[in-house]
């Protein structure tokens, strides 16, 4: 066994005070800090968008934020201005410790697909590099940990456990969007009933997870 930990978008725009903030995302961060030290491999992803990117409202003439469209083809919500590469909301949150991250993944950096996931575009058409990597270094079970357990959390879980990793998330290491009130309910129910082991930060801090796999809850 060998794991990794992904970090997911933990980057300014993301939590409070930022473009399209998750309620508590802030909160999440001490114990992600926590959790790094349990783990030799650590990855990070970031939304990295162009300022063009069609996930944006304000890039569709006359249509809201949270609206429905269609993007690349696939059904995709309006989101407001967010992470823009190499702008300030795209940064890392200050507050988390980067140090120990070996590798950072850029995703959404099509300006004519979404991708929520850390592992491809919303329509599986390309990959982030992200599966190779960890193939690379050996891994066999990720941990995935971040913003926001809805979407990206979400959605880069399915894709770890459809590529055939051990895959856990760490429920109290997330936060939702909830745009739906139940959204994140539902998320935690897809995620399961697709064979990912929903585990909280404590499972990994009472044992060393290079060597023991926490209980599923």
């Amino acid at each position: 066994m060998k794991p990794a930990l992904i970090i997911v978008d933990l980057q300014n725009d993301f939590v409070p005070g930022g473009a399209l903030a998750v309620i508590g995302g802030d909160e999440i961060i001490p114990l992600v800090n926590q959790l790094q030290s349990h783990f030799d491999l650590i990855v990070a992803t970031q939304d990295w968008h162009p300022a063009n990117h069609g996930s944006f409202a304000a890039n569709h003439l006359g249509r809201r934020v949270f609206e429905l469209a269609t993007l690349g083809g696939l059904p995709q919500m309006l989101w407001p201005i967010h992470c823009v590469e190499g702008t300030a909301g795209a940064e890392f949150v200050p507050g988390l410790q980067t140090t120990r991250i070996k590798k950072i993944i850029h995703k959404g950096t099509d300006q004519g697909i979404d991708s929520y996931s850390g592992f491809f575009d919303n329509g599986h058409r390309k990959a982030t590099g992200l599966d190779d990597y960890l193939r690379a270094q050996e891994v066999s079970d990720v941990y995935i940990v971040g913003l926001a357990t809805d979407y990206c959390v979400k959605f880069t879980a399915l894709d770890a456990r459809q590529l055939g990793f051990e895959t856990h998330l760490i429920e109290d290491a997330c936060r939702g969007v909830d745009l739906n009130p139940g959204d994140v309910e539902q998320a935690i129910a897809q995620v399961r009933s697709a064979g990912v082991k929903v585990i909280h930060g404590a499972d990994v801090l009472r044992s060393d997870a290079r060597f023991q796999k926490p209980p599923a809850i």
